[in-house]
């Protein structure tokens, strides 16, 4: 098992490539804390991870606020003694293009994609540094590199997220700590926030991707498996894409 013992926190755990990754990490070896706001879909989490639920700890918690967030890694912290892994998956959207889009839906955005983030991280990284090691996967997307027509405030964030990660990457490693961060960027990944897409939409997006088709979030979750795995000791400072040739 490749992660086997090793204490991971996933945001955004309940759904989507969340739900996948936390689901796939258990049965890796993991211990899982699962972050999320939607009480319900944890509790279908927590159903559906069968045998494997002893692994499985659940905590109601929103990434933009940082006291609940430093709360919720401390009982981690205390629950099992270290953090070796922290996915940084939670993630939402409020598209407009730039004359409809109101404040409101540009700081959820940056709350949740941006500052979540960050609330994270700062909360993990003592407890990593002390360790000495540790893996961080923040989630950023094609969009983030790219841009994307009425989504100014996402294209924004995972920008920000890219941002963050090559500067983590240098600034966690200077006290000789193996302290890696890595990004993934997915494309079009079947999750509830591409469901919302209008069919006509998704036909012209498939058209357009080298695979032809949307991804699936277990084939994103392999990818956060792998940067949080001993197997991808040497590799930190990257953005990976998972996006079927979409923007080659």
């Amino acid at each position: 098992m490749r992660l086997k013992d090793k204490v991971c926190i996933i945001t955004g755990a309940a759904s989507g490539i969340g739900r996948a990754a936390t689901l796939l990490f258990l049965q890796e070896g993991a211990k899982v804390a699962a972050f999320d706001v939607n009480e319900d879909s944890l509790k279908k989490l927590k159903e559906d991870s069968g045998n494997l639920k002893e692994n499985l700890t659940t905590y109601i918690v929103d990434v933009s606020k940082f006291e609940e967030v430093k709360e919720a890694v401390g009982d981690v912290f205390k629950k099992f003694g270290k953090i070796d892994v922290l996915i940084n998956n939670a993630g939402i959207t409020r598209d407009a293009l730039i004359e409809k889009l109101e404040e409101k839906d540009w700081d959820a955005v940056i709350n949740v994609n941006l500052k979540g983030v960050f609330n994270m991280t700062k909360a993990v990284y003592p407890y990593m540094l002390e360790a000495g090691r540790g893996s961080i996967v923040n989630t950023s997307s094609v969009v983030g590199i790219y841009g994307n027509i009425g989504q100014t405030n996402y294209a924004a964030t995972k920008a920000g997220v890219i941002g963050m990660t090559k500067t983590w990457a240098k600034e966690f490693s200077r006290k000789g700590a193996a302290i890696r961060v890595n990004a993934v960027a997915p494309g079009f990944i079947e999750t509830p926030m591409v469901e919302k897409i209008p069919d006509k939409l998704k036909e012209f997006f498939q058209k357009k991707i080298a695979l032809k088709r949307f991804g699936k979030p277990e084939e994103v979750a392999r990818v956060y498996l792998f940067l949080a795995s001993d197997e991808s000791s040497y590799i930190t400072g990257q953005v990976i894409g998972v996006d079927g040739g979409a923007v080659i």
